[in-house]
């Protein structure tokens, strides 16, 4: 038996525990997450038993031995399980008494110990030099706490109304700031004598510490007032950087950024916010990480052009001459820069438009708006939006990431210098979405032009002002493009080219370009204007010139190697040679039949490379009256087909149709090119005239194209996409199309070359379709 103690032994569950240190009536919480201390701890619950905590030598070790945690701790009581996010437990527990392992029983699932738990006697008797000690252990706790002010002063009362030693120490123990080591040692010591005394030593050196502490609080306190609390703050900031040995020149770096903030420009907002993020630089260590991320931001804020513009270009005669050097056509689009042009000379103010180009691939959409830049004197910036699907690429990343930068649109314009550049964003009908975010959405501040004058990013957090940028947006077609989205735009339709001015491109651009880019000269490579023909009509199938260009490039490549290879001073193509460098035709738009033909009808499609003629096919046979429709047809495309068979069921009298054909016949209709799906309304008037054929036996006219929704009562319904389809059918070497009589405003608006030589036949019922369409025009069908 030890003095003044009752020694019992018991099996215990045991924990080890890391970074904290508990004694005899000491009340504490701390976290557990490590299996074997759960098992502990549920083993404990379930037993209704205490728990044996000892601190573990050292704290990096994840999964301690029995050699790794001290042999002395304390016996606790359970007082409260919370379980914490991340399969962590929070635990709050009472010491109850010191205790010594005797032997580790078992390790897996959990430590378990056999235990000496020491018990101090309440009865013991106390002498004279142990109750002496207990006086001058007060005392210093005393002293310590007037010199430590975060110590509540009801712990002086708590202390002194304690007469037991070992609570006394225990309780001393757990007021005073120890360091992990002293801890043990005091647990570790089981006279309450020896204890105290080691308490009062560590009293001391603490009571000594803190003075010391006090007297540079006073001496800094004595050499400043309350006038000059700002001057004291830093002078503060220097002598810990003194202390710690770093760069004594943040001052000189703060005074040099709030110097560059007021020749910025910026308003008051974003001043202020620049000049409160700067001097965040003097509170600070030079070498923490968030220096770096403070002066990373304001460098961002500093680079922003706040009052910086392009001044615009008010000559009208030589920005139309600009626009004329570079693109051949587009009348619209330029004429709609040059008004932009002309109202801005007289009203500075005037917020800057934002156009949505729309039409086919190559056609000039995104080339153009490089040369409204040009024409307008601004910088020229281009942002792809194809595929984009992260919110961050509009309105950039929160700094509170790691590696947060500005959204493309603030770091674009922080790269051109200037507030009004004319901005592209490309193929905006190709937007993504998915989990981080919208990116249409988040554009919808950007494009409009009553909200992006205070366009907040989210890494700047400061408005900035984008109504001075000419936004310009393309796309192939406005039907993935968001409705709040398109409505912000002004849109304006690009065609197709047709064949002549193809040929205007190539002669004036194309050619040239491609010259320039294989270092030849004009009189080197003649490509004549019916090679150029040729080239259009046979080698390419496209609204826009990009196979066209490509097809010359590959001409003036083979011209090259001829005239290195057979020194050659100049080469000639022409319709003659052309085979011997693009070798046999791709292509044949000569596509109609050579003679009239049954059940076949040529009709005319919209795609997002320009217009193409569609034949419909329909053939009958013996069956029960089924519909089989082939050809990879959409929803739409076959209930038109079923509407058009609908109408002519209900009026096969006008048609000379037996009744009992429907019964006793299957319809087979069937689109060519299956591989590849189609689908809309326009093909409707084509198909009702392919099936009236088919059942009437009456051939179609060959060179006869038409297009046009059909409804069940007959009537004919306007369609979108002509100028795309009139090119087609040009190409095809169609004569005359049938158009429903609302269109006739659309084909008003196309240009007169491109219709001049179509015969073009509005209708209002699929009566006056077939008129049209079938040979023996003679012959009345509307009985």
């Amino acid at each position: 038996m030890i003095k003044n103690y009752i020694i019992e032994n018991k099996k215990l569950p045991l924990i080890p525990i890391r970074g904290i240190g508990i004694f005899p009536n000491m009340v504490i919480h701390f976290d557990i997450g490590r299996e074997k201390s759960i098992n502990a701890l549920e083993e404990a619950m379930l037993e209704d038993s205490d728990i044996f905590l000892t601190v573990q030598k050292e704290p990096d070790i994840d999964i301690p031995k029995e050699d790794d945690f001290y042999d002395i701790g304390v016996v606790c009581k359970i007082k409260q399980m919370i379980k914490m996010p991340g399969d962590n437990i929070r635990v709050l527990v009472e010491g109850l008494n010191r205790a010594k392992i005797k032997e580790i029983t078992q390790e897996d699932p959990y430590f378990e110990a056999v235990l000496e738990e020491y018990v101090y006697d309440e009865n013991a008797i106390s002498d004279e030099k142990l109750e002496a000690m207990i006086r001058v252990s007060t005392d210093k706790f005393n002293e310590y706490i007037q010199s430590y002010s975060k110590i509540s002063p009801d712990a002086v009362s708590s202390i002194s109304g304690i007469n037991n030693p070992d609570k006394l120490a225990d309780a001393i123990a757990s007021y005073i700031y120890l360091k992990s080591g002293d801890k043990q040692v005091i647990l570790e010591l089981l006279d309450p004598y020896d204890r105290l005394e080691k308490i009062n030593s560590l009293l001391a050196k603490e009571i000594k510490v803190l003075q010391i502490e006090n007297d540079i609080n006073e001496q800094v306190k004595r050499q400043v007032n309350e006038v000059q609390r700002d001057y004291y703050l830093k002078e503060q900031m220097k002598a810990i950087q003194k202390e710690l040995g770093e760069d004594e020149s943040t001052e000189a770096e703060v005074e040099e950024y709030l110097n560059k903030i007021s020749k910025a420009g910026m308003i008051k907002e974003v001043r202020e916010k620049a000049e409160k993020e700067i001097n965040r630089l003097l509170k600070i260590s030079s070498s923490s990480p968030d220096a770096g991320v403070i002066r990373t931001y304001v460098d961002w804020l500093l680079d922003m052009p706040w009052d910086k513009k392009s001044k615009d270009n008010s000559d009208l005669k030589k920005a139309r001459q600009i626009l004329k050097e570079d693109h051949y056509g587009l009348e619209e689009v330029k004429e709609r820069i040059l008004e932009y042009l002309a109202v801005k000379h007289i009203n500075k103010s005037m917020k800057g438009p934002i156009l949505c180009f729309v039409g086919p691939p190559g056609v000039g959409k995104t080339s153009i708006a490089k040369s409204i830049a040009r024409a307008m004197n601004r910088k020229y910036v281009r942002i792809s939006l194809g595929g984009v699907r992260d919110e961050a690429e509009i309105r950039g990343h929160r700094r509170t990431y790691i590696g947060a930068i500005p959204g493309r649109i603030i770091s674009s314009i922080a790269k051109v210098k200037t507030n009004n550049p004319v901005f592209l964003f490309d193929e905006i009908d190709k937007l993504a979405s998915d989990y981080k975010g919208d990116p249409a959405s988040a554009l919808l501040e950007v494009l409009d032009p009553e909200q992006n004058k205070t366009f907040t990013d989210h890494y700047l957090e400061v408005p900035f002002n984008l109504e001075n940028v000419m936004f310009i947006t393309t796309a192939n077609s406005t039907s993935t493009i968001p409705g709040p989205l398109l409505d912000r735009m002004e849109v304006i339709e690009i065609s197709g080219y047709t064949e002549e001015e193809k040929l205007n491109i190539a002669e004036k651009y194309l050619v040239r370009k491609q010259l320039d880019e294989h270092g030849l000269k004009e009189k080197q490579v003649n490509i004549s204007e019916n090679a150029i023909i040729d080239v259009i009509q046979k080698y390419t199938r496209e609204s826009g010139v990009r196979s066209l260009e490509r097809n010359i490039g590959k001409l003036v490549r083979k011209a090259t190697v001829k005239i290195v290879e057979d020194s050659k001073k100049s080469v000639t193509i022409n319709s003659g040679n052309l085979k011997n460098y693009l070798g046999a035709p791709k292509y044949d738009f000569e596509t109609i039949y050579e003679q009239n033909q049954i059940g076949v009808v040529t009709g005319l499609a919209w795609t997002q490379v320009g217009g193409e003629t569609l034949f419909i096919e329909v053939n009958t046979m013996k069956g029960d009256g089924k519909l089989q429709l082939t050809g990879q047809l959409g929803d739409v495309m076959k209930e038109s087909a079923m509407a058009a068979l609908s109408y002519i069921k209900a009026n096969n009298e006008k048609f000379n149709i037996d009744e009992k054909l429907f019964k006793e016949t299957d319809i087979h209709v069937h689109v060519p090119e299956g591989a590849i799906p189609k689908d809309g309304p326009s093909a409707g008037i084509t198909m009702a005239t392919a099936l009236i054929s088919a059942l009437t036996k009456r051939p179609v006219r060959k060179d006869v194209a038409m297009t046009g929704e059909i409804t069940i009562t007959g009537r004919v319904l306007p369609i979108g996409g002509l100028k795309e389809k009139l090119l087609a059918a040009k190409r095809a070497g169609i004569k005359k199309i049938i158009l429903c009589n609302k269109n006739k405003a659309d084909v008003e608006r196309i240009e007169s070359k491109i219709i001049r030589t179509l015969e073009i036949v509005y209708v209002n019922k699929i009566e006056e379709v077939i008129k049209e369409a079938f040979v023996d025009s003679n012959e009345s069908i509307d009985k």
